[in-house]
């Protein structure tokens, strides 16, 4: 097996710091917001937290597997060096590809662009219509700077700039927002479970547990099914999409304390203690809020979790508790929680361009870590990027394109367990995946029916994102060629 080249890192994440990335990295601004449309696509509370259940389940199952992967190679680039691997280096390069042109740096401009839309809850000057330099509109894109987005790219600058100054830094901001936004979530949990809770919302909420329907275009269709499980399928791509990035502390592997051991475990209690938060929250949303609303409706809730006003159902929630100030709490939550995503994303996910670099497949500046042990040219090229994608304002809908192909990269891997088994049966693992050979294959055979079933439900949001993998191809051999 090939072995990275990470003499130069310095192994300062111990388990609580790895465990806060892996966390910081998964809670962003999605379940504060994806709910309001799982809910049009199942119009039932009981599918609505199945939905968020099931979606938990696949997470974990995924990442008990990615342990062995992880603690067996232990180096910087996570998935990038799994697939590069298992598969070689094409598979691995298209992961990589797609991760720099769309998945991180699509995530990190719109987390950082999310963070300025509710810091303009607070100081209503940050807007998306306020405009400082308006290049023109292209289809339903507005290429240019407002103060919004001009907010969005300073937030990402600063966080680029702070990891280029060590791992100690960087890793002290995560743990700090992590902690910070994990108390908050705890705290809205507690609340609305014990004393906000409504008793009008639980007993419309209890009348139609199970009774299914797609709302769509003003028009409400009945669930049941097949179209039960294409609906519930469909709806997941929020909650996935919600739960997404907590591999992120596998392309920092290099910088890992007793890696063999400490990642393994970051990634069993980091991914189980998120999705557990998730699930109560939306009982929380169910347990002030009811499920079915009125789009015309004036209060929140009239408005119902379905029709949360611009889909901010956490800001709803936070209304029925604490009034008025209900939007500025939430905004603070929401600011916080944003930040600290986009530090361990940035901080993160720099290392899969190092490994690539490495590889002679990214600008070969990447490979080169800086006085503080940390790759700073790869982050400087990721925060141009990102940077760029604010300001184009494509980066919502690059996103939606490519869970289809998060999806099939998440397979790939699970199913690079196999691979490797037969490949490198002598290789070290200090750590072996939960339940093998059931539990990956059960994975395998789950994540491939959700894409098949996005692929008949929501063909305009995955063939996309197939196109732009597939975009890599050529690009993979133009740099070969170089």
């Amino acid at each position: 097996m090939r072995r990275e080249n990470s003499a130069d890192f310095k192994r300062g994440l111990n388990l609580f710091d790895s465990t806060a990335i892996v966390m910081g990295s998964m809670i962003g601004s999605g379940i504060f917001i994806v709910s309001a449309d799982m809910a049009r696509t199942l119009g039932s509370p009981g599918w609505l937290i199945v939905a968020w259940i099931l979606t938990g389940l696949v997470t974990i199952i995924a990442a008990l597997s990615y342990g062995e992967l992880a603690a067996m190679m232990p180096h910087a680039g996570g998935m990038y060096v799994y697939l590069r691997e298992a598969y070689g280096k094409l598979p691995a390069f298209l992961y990589g590809w797609t991760l720099f042109t769309v998945i991180q740096s699509g995530t990190i401009a719109a987390v950082s662009v999310a963070f300025a839309k509710f810091s303009g809850v607070i100081f209503p000057i940050i807007s998306s219509s306020n405009w400082i330099i308006k290049v023109g509109a292209f289809g339903k894109y507005n290429i240019g700077l407002n103060t919004e987005n001009l907010l969005a790219i300073i937030a990402i600058i600063l966080l680029t700039w702070i990891n280029t100054r060590g791992l100690e830094i960087g890793k002290w901001i995560q743990n700090i927002f992590t902690l910070t936004k994990v108390i908050a979530l705890l705290g809205l949990i507690l609340l609305g479970l014990f004393i906000g809770n409504n008793h009008q919302a639980i007993m419309l909420n209890m009348q139609n547990v199970w009774s299914a329907s797609w709302f769509s275009a003003s028009s409400v269709k009945e669930l049941n099914g097949v179209l039960l499980a294409g609906a519930l399928g469909a709806a997941m791509v929020g909650s996935l999409f919600s739960a997404i990035a907590w591999d992120t502390i596998t392309y920092t592997a290099g910088e890992v304390i007793n890696p063999k051991r400490n990642i393994p475990l970051s990634l069993s209690i980091g991914t189980g203690l998120v999705i557990l938060l998730y699930i109560l929250v939306n009982f929380v949303y169910l347990s002030i809020l009811p499920l079915h609303g009125d789009p015309n409706g004036t209060t929140a809730f009239a408005r119902g979790v379905q029709f949360a006003a611009n889909d901010r159902v956490g800001t709803a929630a936070a209304e029925m508790i604490f009034g008025a100030s209900g939007a500025t709490i939430m905004a603070l939550l929401i600011m916080i929680s944003t930040f600290g995503c986009n530090n361990g994303i940035i901080l993160s996910t720099a290392r899969v361009y190092y490994a690539m670099a490495k590889d002679g497949l990214f600008f070969k500046k990447a490979e080169e870590l800086n006085n503080n042990h940390v790759p700073e040219y790869a982050l400087i090229i990721q925060c141009f990027w990102a940077c760029l994608l604010c300001a184009s304002g494509t980066y919502s809908d690059l996103l939606d394109y490519v869970i289809f192909a998060v999806l099939i990269f998440y397979v790939l891997t699970i199913s690079g367990l196999f691979v490797l088994r037969k490949k490198k049966p002598d290789a070290e693992r200090p750590y072996k995946a939960f339940g093998y050979p059931l539990v990956p294959a059960l994975y395998i055979l789950f994540a491939l029916a959700i894409s098949i079933d996005l692929l008949i439900f929501k063909p305009l949001y995955t063939w996309p994102g197939l196109i732009i993998v597939l975009l890599g191809i050529p690009v993979y051999y133009l740099w070969q060629r170089k």
